[in-house]
């Protein structure tokens, strides 16, 4: 399907792939500078004498991109409104990395009170280019219904429906 995706186009059980990103020492030496300046995440000798065994990009960073990619690869209207999430980090990702976004929809309902909106639940995860999961989570997200959006068209238009 082209365009972009309302509440109305989605159904449980629509999944969703993401391109791959390259996780590269750069991006993740610089985010950890930024967010996260744990030794394991900056320094290269401290990492090897970590748990992990070697550098590692921070788990916020990983849910960033994840993000990024969710929303690359899902042109929902309106974007993605986060309204909860349920986050795993279930391996570390490291320099070199490609990773993907694998996402289905769970869940969906009209939201109760917003009636421009639905509630889509998705399950994702974030796999590596062996596809070994890095993260998954569960997030509930508020989507642009399409009827919503024809009223508004036609209302800022002048015309009537």
């Amino acid at each position: 399907m082209s365009g972009a995706l309302y509440f109305d186009d989605i159904q449980v059980g629509d999944r969703f792939e993401s391109q791959p990103c390259t996780m590269s020492m750069d991006e993740i030496l610089d985010f950890a500078s930024k967010y996260d300046p744990q030794p394991f995440h900056l320094d290269e000798e401290t990492a090897r004498e970590s748990i992990f065994g070697g550098l590692v990009a921070s788990g916020w960073h990983t849910a960033a991109v994840t993000m990024r990619l969710l929303i690359s690869s899902n042109p929902f209207a309106g974007g993605l409104i986060g309204s909860a999430v349920e986050i795993r980090w279930e391996r570390p990702t490291r320099p070199g990395d490609d990773i993907s976004v694998f996402t289905e929809v769970i869940e969906r309902r009209p939201h109760r009170s917003r009636t421009d909106r639905g509630v889509i639940v998705i399950r994702a995860e974030t796999r590596n280019g062996d596809g070994e999961v890095l993260q998954s989570l569960i997030s509930r997200f508020l989507i642009e219904r399409r009827s919503f959006d024809l009223a508004s068209s036609a209302r800022s238009s002048g015309s009537a429906l």
